[in-house]
């Protein structure tokens, strides 16, 4: 069956390492679900064409490449939340962006895009879109027509694609 992917967009940030290259369901339950401090439409966490070169042996005719090093566009935009006697909300929705608005902050993200809604938990046998360590660049001010928001490019370090969420 078909999937609507409306309200469907997990995102999980770890402020500590996972143990192993591949969380475990609680390790990413455990992390701050950012999910609802993302904005959904400019939201860039995916894998993009790998790196390639010549590599034609003498006897092939015509061009032949290879794969070279995976390639990602990983940014996203944070909706600021503020306590409503005013100041930041370190500890609401605004907590994922109190956690990676520092230039050089490393952390690891991780997104789930199923037929489960974004609310719910982590569990085993959930599949990891796209996911692993990150290094956020400098907040960029953008377009600021409705919420205040801040962009965040991020560095991948180490990434996961497409793996199931284990014990």
């Amino acid at each position: 069956m078909k999937v609507a992917a409306d309200g469907k967009k997990k995102f999980t940030l770890l402020l500590t390492k996972p143990a192993a290259l591949k969380p475990t369901a609680a390790e990413l339950n455990a992390g701050k679900d950012i999910s609802c401090a993302v904005l959904d439409s400019d939201a860039n966490w995916t894998n993009t064409a790998s790196d390639r070169f010549g590599e034609k042996p003498a006897c092939t005719t015509g061009n032949s490449q290879a794969l070279g090093a995976s390639n990602y566009d990983t940014a996203l935009t944070f909706l600021r939340e503020y306590l409503v006697g005013g100041g930041i909300d370190g500890t609401g929705l605004d907590a994922g962006y109190q956690a990676v608005k520092t230039k050089g902050t490393t952390v690891w993200i991780y997104l789930r895009e199923t037929d489960k809604l974004s609310t719910a938990a982590w569990a085993v046998g959930d599949e990891i879109h796209l996911g692993g360590e990150v290094v956020s660049d400098a907040p960029m001010r953008v377009n600021n027509d409705g919420n205040l928001k801040r962009r965040i490019e991020f560095l991948p370090q180490n990434m996961i694609s497409e793996v199931l969420v284990t014990a």
